[in-house]
C-alpha cells in the first residue's frame, strides 16, 4: 500500500470492539489517511490500543482532541447511545465525522444533528460500510445506469450462531476495560430494538441503497427459541414492492443477500461477512445484450474503503460515496417504522415515524 503525500488526519474516539477489529487497522492502511489520535476514558485501554496502532498523540478527554488543529476529522466508535452528542461536539468544533452504524437511537435527536451538518457544510458519513462491497457498488451503478424500472426487491440478513466461530478467528483479540465508558442501563436488554439497531441498520440501508426510498412498512415479528425474526414489506417512493428478511439468529450458516428485478435485467447477491474482505458475488444480467456482468477480484476491505472515500470528498471535493447524515436519519426513520408497525400490526409511513429504539 502506497500512501498519497497529502493524508487526512484522523482522531478516532473510542478504543472498544469495533474500533479494535475494523477502524484502527483500516485506518492506517488507507492511502489517503492516518491514524493521528486516539481517545478514550479508559487509560488502560487507550495505553494498549496506542502501543499497538502507534498514533501520533493520545487523549483520554474528548474536548481536548476536537482542540487539537492538527486533528481534521474524527470518527466516532463509541456507542450507539453516545452518537449524536459526539458529532454534535465534533460538527462544533469544525470535525468532519465518520460515525459508526447507526446514526443514533433516537429520531428528534437525529434530526436536530441533521440540521446542524447541513449548516455546517462539513462532511458527515454514517458508517454503512457495506456501500463500499464491489459486488454492492456494482449493483447499484446497474441500478442507477441499466436496469430501468425497478419492479421487487428481496433482501435477507440471518445472523448465525455459529458467527463467532469464524469472526473470533478473523478479528484481533478484543481488549476489554472495566474502566470503558458504557450508557446507562443495558442497551441490550430490550432484544427487539438492539437486533434492528445494530443487524437492521445494515438491511435496510442496503434496501434503500439499491431500490430506493422506502415510503412505508408492514412487520412482523416471532421469537421462539432464544432467536428473532422479522418478515417486513416495503412500499418503495418508485411504486416497486419489496421484501426484507431479518433472523438473529439461525440455526445454520450465515446467510446475508438479496435480489432486485426491473425492466431492463435482475440483479442476485450473496453477501458474506465484513470480516473475510471478500466482494459479495454479484450477478447483474441485462436483458438488453443478454449477458451477466460479475465482480471478481476487488479489494474488498469496506471498512478501509469507506475512509478513503469520506477522505477524497474532504480532501479533494469528490461526490461523497458513504451513506449521509440524510440516509442515516432515514434508516432510523425506517427502523423505528418497522418497531411501531410489529406493534400495530398495520402499516407505518416512515415520515411519520417518530421516537426512539
Amino acid at each position: 500500500m502506497q500512501k498519497e503525500t497529502r493524508l487526512l488526519r484522523v482522531g478516532v474516539l473510542g478504543a472498544g470492539p469495533i474500533a479494535q477489529a475494523a477502524h484502527f487497522d483500516a485506518c492506517r492502511k488507507t492511502r489517503n489517511a492516518e491514524l493521528y489520535a486516539i481517545c478514550d476514558r479508559a487509560p488502560d485501554l487507550l495505553a494498549a490500543m496506542a502501543a499497538i496502532h502507534q498514533p501520533q498523540v493520545v487523549y483520554s478527554d474528548y474536548d481536548a482532541m476536537l482542540a487539537d488543529p492538527a486533528v481534521e476529522a474524527v470518527i466516532v466508535a463509541a456507542a450507539d447511545q453516545f452518537h449524536v452528542d459526539l458529532c454534535a461536539r465534533a460538527i462544533a468544533a469544525g470535525k468532519h465525522v465518520l460515525v459508526e452504524k447507526p446514526l443514533g437511537v433516537d429520531v428528534s435527536a437525529c434530526e436536530q444533528l441533521q440540521r446542524q451538518v447541513q449548516e455546517s457544510k462539513l462532511i458527515f458519513q454514517v458508517g454503512n460500510n457495506k456501500r463500499f462491497d464491489p459486488g454492492i457498488q456494482a449493483a447499484h451503478t446497474f441500478v442507477q445506469q441499466e436496469i430501468g424500472r425497478r419492479m421487487a426487491f428481496k433482501a435477507w440478513y440471518c445472523d448465525s450462531v455459529y458467527r463467532y466461530a469464524m469472526t473470533d478467528n478473523l478479528q484481533p483479540i478484543i481488549v476489554q476495560s472495566a474502566q470503558a465508558q458504557r450508557p446507562a442501563g443495558d442497551p441490550k436488554a430490550n432484544r427487539d430494538h438492539y437486533y434492528l439497531l445494530t443487524h437492521g441498520s445494515h438491511l435496510v440501508d442496503t434496501a434503500r441503497y439499491l431500490g430506493g426510498e422506502i415510503e412505508a412498512v408492514q412487520a412482523r415479528l416471532l421469537q421462539r427459541f432464544d432467536a428473532h425474526c422479522w418478515y417486513i414489506d416495503l412500499a418503495f417512493a418508485d411504486g416497486a414492492l419489496g421484501h426484507l428478511e431479518l433472523i438473529v439468529a439461525v440455526r445454520g450458516d450465515w446467510d446475508e443477500g438479496f435480489q432486485l428485478y426491473g425492466e431492463q435485467g435482475s440483479i442476485k447477491g450473496k453477501v458474506f461477512l465484513p470480516w473475510f474482505h471478500k466482494s459479495s458475488e454479484v450477478a447483474c444480467f441485462s436483458s438488453v445484450d443478454g449477458q451477466y456482468r460479475r465482480v471478481l477480484g476487488a479489494d474488498a476491505y469496506t471498512y478501509k474503503l469507506q475512509i478513503e472515500g469520506w477522505a477524497e470528498a474532504i480532501l479533494h471535493g469528490a461526490s461523497q460515496l458513504g451513506a449521509t447524515v440524510d440516509d442515516g436519519l432515514a434508516a432510523l426513520r425506517t427502523l423505528v417504522a418497522i418497531d411501531q408497525s410489529v406493534d400495530s400490526r398495520g402499516w407505518i409511513e416512515v415520515a411519520d415515524a417518530t421516537g426512539s429504539l
